[in-house]
C-alpha cells in the first residue's frame, strides 16, 4: 500500500466522522425551511490554511477562471482535477449520501423525475454516461473590491440539487465584508436575500437551483441564486464542492 492510499484512506475516515457528527436533523430541518444550513467547525484553521495555499500551484487544477472576463464578478477561481485532494474528496464522498435523501424528497415534492442514487460514484457514474466527466469541485480566491455576481452552478443536464462551500479564511482578520448571499424568488413575489454568516472551517448546504416550498395549494418550486458580496479589504478564499460533474 502506498503512503498516497494511507493518506486518502485516512481523510476519508476523517471526513466520514467529522459529517457523522453534525446534528442531522437539525441541518435538514433548516434546509427545508430556508434552502440552506450551516455546518460550524467543519474543518480545523490549519486545514483552511492547507487548503488555500494550493491555489498557486497549478498541478492541482484543470482550469483557472478571472469572474471579470466572463462577466461572473470580480475574482478568481480554479477548478481541482481528478483526483481531488483528500479531503475535499472525502468531504465529497461523505456528505453526498446525507444529502441524497434531501434532494429525493425535494424532487417527489416538486414533481421532478429525478432520483438519485444513495453512493456518489453511482451519481458520479450517471455524469460521466450523460458526457458530465470534468470534475467541478473548485478554490475561489477574492481581494479587495472582489465580488462574485449572483448565480447558479449547474453545468450541465444533469445537477445535484445542493452543494456546499467552506469559509477557508477568517472574517475580521483575513478580510472584510465579502458576505455569503442567496437570494429566493418565488411566483408572483419579489426576491428575498439571505445574508449567511460564515466564520473559517464553516460550511453552508444550500440549494443549487430550485427548492419546494409548502403553499396553501401543495408545494411550489422556489429559484435561488448565490454570490459574494463585495470585499471591502483583505484576501477571501473559499472550497466549493459541487456534486455533479461537468461537461
Amino acid at each position: 500500500m502506498t503512503i498516497h492510499s494511507i493518506s486518502t484512506k485516512r481523510a476519508a475516515h476523517s471526513a466520514e466522522a467529522r459529517v457523522a457528527a453534525q446534528d442531522w436533523s437539525a441541518l435538514i430541518g433548516e434546509l427545508n425551511s430556508h434552502g440552506s444550513t450551516v455546518m460550524p467547525a467543519l474543518l480545523s484553521p490549519e486545514e483552511c490554511t492547507e487548503i488555500a495555499g494550493l491555489y498557486p500551484h497549478e498541478d492541482h487544477f484543470r482550469s483557472h477562471v478571472v469572474m471579470a472576463r466572463h462577466g461572473f464578478g470580480k475574482g478568481e477561481y480554479r477548478y481541482f482535477r481528478y483526483p481531488l485532494p483528500d479531503l475535499v474528496g472525502g468531504l465529497r464522498t461523505a456528505l453526498y449520501p446525507r444529502l441524497a435523501g434531501v434532494a429525493n424528497d425535494w424532487n417527489e415534492r416538486m414533481g421532478v423525475a429525478q432520483r438519485y442514487p444513495d453512493d456518489h460514484a453511482a451519481f458520479l457514474q450517471l455524469c460521466h454516461e450523460s458526457g458530465q466527466t470534468r470534475p467541478t469541485p473548485l478554490l475561489l480566491q477574492y481581494g479587495p473590491g472582489d465580488f462574485n455576481c449572483l448565480h447558479q452552478d449547474l453545468y450541465g443536464d444533469l445537477a445535484f440539487p445542493l452543494q456546499v462551500a467552506i469559509l477557508l479564511s477568517q472574517p475580521g482578520e483575513d478580510f472584510a465584508g465579502g458576505e455569503f448571499v442567496l437570494t429566493e424568488q418565488r411566483p408572483r413575489m419579489q426576491s428575498r436575500a439571505e445574508v449567511v454568516p460564515l466564520t473559517r472551517g464553516d460550511a453552508v448546504i444550500f440549494a443549487v437551483h430550485n427548492r419546494p416550498v409548502q403553499g396553501t395549494k401543495g408545494h411550489y418550486r422556489v429559484n435561488l441564486r448565490h454570490g459574494v458580496s463585495r470585499l471591502r479589504s483583505g484576501r477571501r478564499h473559499t472550497v466549493g464542492i459541487i456534486f455533479h460533474d461537468a461537461k
